[in-house]
Protein backbone atom coordinates (compact mmCIF):
# COMPACT_ATOMS: atom_id res chain seq x y z
CA UNK A 1 0.00 0.00 0.00
CA UNK A 2 1.09 3.56 -0.62
CA UNK A 3 3.26 5.61 1.76
CA UNK A 4 3.55 9.30 0.87
CA UNK A 5 6.20 11.43 2.51
CA UNK A 6 5.23 15.13 2.54
CA UNK A 7 8.24 17.33 3.31
CA UNK A 8 9.23 20.98 3.34
CA UNK A 9 10.10 23.84 5.61
CA UNK A 10 7.91 24.90 8.54
CA UNK A 11 4.92 27.01 7.47
CA UNK A 12 4.95 25.82 3.88
CA UNK A 13 1.57 24.05 4.13
CA UNK A 14 2.46 20.37 4.55
CA UNK A 15 -0.31 19.64 7.04
CA UNK A 16 -3.03 21.32 4.97
CA UNK A 17 -2.07 19.28 1.90
CA UNK A 18 -1.72 16.09 3.98
CA UNK A 19 -5.28 16.43 5.29
CA UNK A 20 -6.77 17.10 1.85
CA UNK A 21 -4.78 14.30 0.22
CA UNK A 22 -5.71 11.86 2.99
CA UNK A 23 -9.41 12.34 2.30
CA UNK A 24 -8.82 11.60 -1.41
CA UNK A 25 -6.75 8.46 -0.71
CA UNK A 26 -8.58 7.25 2.41
CA UNK A 27 -5.18 7.46 4.10
CA UNK A 28 -3.99 7.96 7.67
CA UNK A 29 -1.91 11.07 8.32
CA UNK A 30 1.06 10.66 10.67
CA UNK A 31 2.37 14.06 11.73
CA UNK A 32 5.52 14.53 13.81
CA UNK A 33 4.00 17.69 15.29
CA UNK A 34 0.89 15.84 16.44
CA UNK A 35 2.79 12.76 17.66
CA UNK A 36 5.15 14.99 19.66
CA UNK A 37 2.31 16.96 21.28
CA UNK A 38 0.38 13.79 22.11
CA UNK A 39 3.37 12.12 23.80
CA UNK A 40 5.39 14.97 25.31
CA UNK A 41 3.83 17.66 27.46
CA UNK A 42 6.71 20.14 27.12
CA UNK A 43 8.78 19.25 24.06
CA UNK A 44 12.41 20.36 23.93
CA UNK A 45 13.05 19.57 20.25
CA UNK A 46 16.50 18.21 21.07
CA UNK A 47 18.07 15.58 18.81
CA UNK A 48 17.19 12.64 21.10
CA UNK A 49 13.54 13.68 21.26
CA UNK A 50 13.42 14.32 17.50
CA UNK A 51 14.83 10.85 16.78
CA UNK A 52 12.29 9.28 19.12
CA UNK A 53 9.36 11.05 17.40
CA UNK A 54 10.55 10.12 13.91
CA UNK A 55 11.16 6.50 15.02
CA UNK A 56 7.58 6.31 16.32
CA UNK A 57 6.25 7.76 13.06
CA UNK A 58 8.23 5.25 11.00
CA UNK A 59 7.10 2.33 13.18
CA UNK A 60 3.46 3.37 12.77
CA UNK A 61 3.94 3.77 9.01
CA UNK A 62 5.46 0.31 8.80
CA UNK A 63 2.48 -1.24 10.61
CA UNK A 64 0.01 0.65 8.41
CA UNK A 65 1.87 -0.41 5.29
CA UNK A 66 1.86 -4.06 6.38
CA UNK A 67 -1.89 -3.77 7.06
CA UNK A 68 -2.44 -2.38 3.53
CA UNK A 69 -3.56 1.00 4.84
CA UNK A 70 -2.22 4.00 2.90
CA UNK A 71 -0.50 6.62 5.01
CA UNK A 72 0.90 10.10 4.66
CA UNK A 73 3.98 11.15 6.64
CA UNK A 74 3.80 14.87 7.45
CA UNK A 75 7.13 16.27 8.67
CA UNK A 76 9.97 18.55 7.66
CA UNK A 77 12.28 15.67 6.69
CA UNK A 78 15.07 18.22 6.32
CA UNK A 79 17.83 15.91 5.01
CA UNK A 80 17.77 13.95 1.76
CA UNK A 81 19.59 11.04 3.42
CA UNK A 82 16.88 10.85 6.09
CA UNK A 83 14.10 10.72 3.50
CA UNK A 84 15.87 7.73 1.93
CA UNK A 85 16.26 6.06 5.35
CA UNK A 86 12.51 6.31 5.93
CA UNK A 87 11.80 4.22 2.83
CA UNK A 88 14.41 1.65 3.88
CA UNK A 89 13.21 1.43 7.50
CA UNK A 90 9.60 0.91 6.42
CA UNK A 91 10.80 -1.79 4.03
CA UNK A 92 8.84 -0.48 1.11
CA UNK A 93 9.39 -0.82 -2.63
CA UNK A 94 9.88 2.18 -4.89
CA UNK A 95 6.52 1.71 -6.55
CA UNK A 96 4.68 2.12 -3.24
CA UNK A 97 6.58 5.15 -1.95
CA UNK A 98 6.22 8.76 -3.09
CA UNK A 99 7.96 11.92 -1.91
CA UNK A 100 6.14 15.24 -2.17
CA UNK A 101 8.09 18.43 -1.52
CA UNK A 102 6.13 21.57 -0.65
CA UNK A 103 7.56 24.96 -1.53
CA UNK A 104 6.31 28.55 -1.58
CA UNK A 105 7.67 32.08 -1.32
CA UNK A 106 9.27 33.02 1.99
CA UNK A 107 6.96 36.00 2.41
CA UNK A 108 3.94 33.66 2.46
CA UNK A 109 5.64 31.25 4.87
CA UNK A 110 6.43 34.05 7.31
CA UNK A 111 2.86 35.34 7.08
CA UNK A 112 1.51 31.87 7.83
CA UNK A 113 3.86 31.36 10.76
CA UNK A 114 2.94 34.73 12.29
CA UNK A 115 -0.78 33.97 12.06
CA UNK A 116 -0.63 30.45 13.55
CA UNK A 117 -2.90 29.82 16.51
CA UNK A 118 -3.88 26.62 18.32
CA UNK A 119 -1.71 24.51 16.06
CA UNK A 120 0.21 21.32 16.81
CA UNK A 121 3.34 22.95 15.44
CA UNK A 122 5.42 25.26 17.61
CA UNK A 123 7.47 26.45 14.63
CA UNK A 124 7.75 30.21 14.38
CA UNK A 125 9.81 32.56 12.20
CA UNK A 126 13.12 31.96 14.06
CA UNK A 127 12.61 28.17 13.76
CA UNK A 128 11.86 28.57 10.04
CA UNK A 129 15.04 30.59 9.51
CA UNK A 130 17.10 27.99 11.40
CA UNK A 131 15.57 25.13 9.39
CA UNK A 132 16.05 26.99 6.12
CA UNK A 133 19.83 26.94 6.70
CA UNK A 134 19.94 23.14 7.01
CA UNK A 135 17.08 22.03 4.74
CA UNK A 136 18.15 20.01 1.69
CA UNK A 137 15.88 20.05 -1.34
CA UNK A 138 14.67 16.68 -2.55
CA UNK A 139 16.92 15.00 -5.06
CA UNK A 140 15.73 12.47 -7.60
CA UNK A 141 12.21 11.62 -8.66
CA UNK A 142 9.51 13.32 -6.59
CA UNK A 143 6.47 15.56 -6.83
CA UNK A 144 6.98 19.24 -6.03
CA UNK A 145 4.02 21.51 -5.32
CA UNK A 146 3.86 25.25 -4.79
CA UNK A 147 1.59 25.88 -1.83
CA UNK A 148 0.61 29.34 -3.02
CA UNK A 149 -2.03 27.23 -4.76
CA UNK A 150 -4.82 25.94 -2.51
CA UNK A 151 -4.39 22.67 -0.64
CA UNK A 152 -7.43 21.26 -2.50
CA UNK A 153 -5.86 21.90 -5.90
CA UNK A 154 -2.47 20.57 -4.80
CA UNK A 155 -4.05 17.44 -3.31
CA UNK A 156 -5.85 16.82 -6.60
CA UNK A 157 -2.59 17.29 -8.57
CA UNK A 158 -0.67 14.95 -6.26
CA UNK A 159 -3.44 12.35 -6.43
CA UNK A 160 -3.45 12.49 -10.25
CA UNK A 161 0.34 12.10 -10.37
CA UNK A 162 0.20 9.13 -7.99
CA UNK A 163 -2.45 7.46 -10.18
CA UNK A 164 -0.33 8.12 -13.29
CA UNK A 165 2.67 6.52 -11.60
CA UNK A 166 0.59 3.48 -10.68
CA UNK A 167 1.11 3.85 -6.97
Amino acid sequence: MTVILICGLPGVGKSAISKKLASRLKAVVLSTDKIRKELIKNPTYNSKEKKQIYDIMILLAKYLHEANIPCILDATFSKDSFRKQVKKKIGISGSQFQVVECICPEKLIISRLKSRKNDYSDADVPVYKKMKKIYESVKGKHIQVNTEVSADINAKLIHQKILEDGI
